[in-house]
């Protein structure tokens, strides 16, 4: 598999997201002829080596005519250009994506609904540029998956369309959400709306580089020079050397000493149908010799708030520690077999040392137990001998 790993050790925009992507090896045409395919003018786009810190990489810039006069656009006028263009439609519905989470955070913000999103800097042609150049790219140049480092923020003040707004700016931390996220100690935009939005919509995990073989390597060229490290954003691409890929999860964990079993189960019934990945629970002694339950959940980082608030809800829990952590899960899929019973579902593993095999799953089983009367044991015996892959 062909993954890419963005190391975002100076922050990310949208033309340092495109300028990694050339200087890796994207070629500069193919994207003049994506880019020719918007069917909207009044600019130029040009790329360029330049230097940041003696570290040479691509600067993608768009300069417009003095002679068109670039209005700001609503959601829909965006999705118009977008669905008008020559673009293939895979990347036409991946930019409109990352334009709707722009828009759901943008009216949050400003309480609104996301359609009257009047949209200023990411509305502007430059933005929609870049967003689409970056789609386009990765699409392009093969990449499967994208993995993208822990991102550096700013703080300060900068001017917007709406007046004076802090640093990171609203729509930045609203994308970030469930980002892992440091202060950079700059006191500049390190993190642009377009740039957390294109990393929020395109990234697989955000957090240590996963185990690679590099092929290429590009540094895409930003516009600062910061006191204490290069304006660049480096990309390495290459081939996927583990056995099985790496995501991001959210863990919340509470400590519970007054609460029946009986409401558990229940909670752990709510937490799964609300998308949890895993839920746990694990007897401790708690303070004052009290004997209690330790309650863990695993989910995605996008359902941190829908489970936080389940748990809040149906237990008796006071606080819950929240951290983000990497998994490496093994690839798996859902493959159908001939049974003395019928067509019978399993899930295909993939290890890449020991290849691929063929593990029983308990609600398959259980469904041919109760409509054959068979013992659930019995089911399962015949499942673990299988060993081929699934029939043609």
């Amino acid at each position: 598999m062909k993954i890419a790993y963005l190391d975002c050790f100076s922050g990310v925009s949208g033309d340092m997201f495109v300028g990694s992507l050339l200087d890796a090896g994207l070629s500069a045409e193919s994207i003049e002829e994506i880019i020719a395919g918007l069917k909207i003018d009044g600019f130029t786009i040009s790329s360029a080596k330049e230097g940041r810190n003696h570290i040479f990489g691509t600067k993608f810039s768009v300069a417009f005519n003095d002679d068109v006069h670039q209005p700001p656009r609503h959601l829909k006028e965006i999705k118009g250009i977008l669905r008008s263009s020559d673009l293939p439609p895979q990347i036409v519905e991946t930019c409109i994506s990352v334009f709707e989470r722009l828009a759901a955070v943008e009216a949050a913000i400003h309480h609104m609904n996301p359609d009257e999103v009047h949209f200023h800097e990411v509305g502007a042609v430059d933005s929609i540029i870049d967003v689409v150049a970056s789609v386009a790219g990765i699409h392009l140049l093969g990449i499967e998956k994208l993995f993208v480092s822990r991102i550096p923020v700013g703080s300060g003040m900068i001017e917007s369309a709406h007046g004076i707004i802090p640093v990171p700016s609203p729509a930045t931390v609203a994308l970030l959400k469930g980002v892992p996220i440091y202060e950079s100690g700059q006191d500049v935009e390190m993190v642009t709306p377009t740039g957390a939005a294109l990393l929020t919509s395109l990234a697989a995990s955000f957090g240590t580089m996963p185990s690679m073989t590099i092929e290429r390597l590009g540094y895409g060229v930003g516009t600062r020079n910061l006191s204490d490290r290069p304006n660049l954003l480096r990309i390495m691409i290459g081939s996927d050397a583990e056995r099985g890929r790496l995501d991001t999860v959210v863990l919340l964990e509470s400590n519970l000493d007054d609460m029946s079993p009986e409401l558990l189960g229940y909670l752990m019934d709510l937490l799964f149908e609300a998308g949890a990945l895993d839920v746990s629970f694990c007897p401790i002694q708690m303070k004052k010799n009290r004997p209690g339950i330790r309650i863990q959940v695993i989910g995605r980082p996008e359902d941190k708030d829908k489970l936080v608030g389940m748990v809040f809800r149906e237990s008796t829990s006071l606080g819950i520690r929240i951290s983000y952590s990497q998994r490496e899960v093994l690839e798996r899929n859902e493959v159908t077999v001939s049974s003395p019973w019928g067509k019978m579902k399993l899930t295909q593993v993939t290890d890449r040392e020991k290849g691929s095999v063929l593990v029983p799953e308990y609600e398959e089983c259980r469904r041919i137990a109760r409509e054959q009367n068979l013992r659930l044991r019995d089911v399962y015996a015949w499942a673990t001998t299988k060993s081929r892959g699934p029939e043609k």
